[in-house]
């Protein structure tokens, strides 16, 4: 019996990783490897197109896009979450840095 995923296409941003990735989209890393021929797990390329599936069962929860001035903690006040939340969901590993234009999954 074949299982049949719905997916997004996701273009590699600089800094992303598959577990970020995954993250943002609320699956995981062997679900992505899955519908993608991905070699090595911790290697992939700023500009590769991976498929990533996702749950249609799940709420969606909100895209913010960042904003200069912005920072985690005002975001997090403003959608009533915490800085290790957003940091968390958007695999971030350092989230004193973030740029204006960055897409942050809450």
């Amino acid at each position: 019996m074949e299982i049949i995923m719905e997916t997004v296409t996701y273009t590699v941003r600089k800094g992303d990783t598959l577990f970020g990735i995954a993250n943002f989209f609320g699956t995981t890393v062997d679900k992505i490897l899955t519908v993608n021929t991905i070699q090595d797990p911790s290697v992939i390329y700023v500009g590769q197109t991976i498929s990533v599936p996702v749950d249609t069962e799940k709420p969606k929860g909100y895209i913010y896009v960042t904003r200069p001035g912005d920072t985690l903690w005002s975001i997090a006040q403003k959608f009533g979450t915490t800085v290790d939340e957003i940091a968390k969901k958007n695999g971030m590993l350092n989230p004193n840095i973030i740029y204006p234009g960055t897409r942050l999954y809450i």
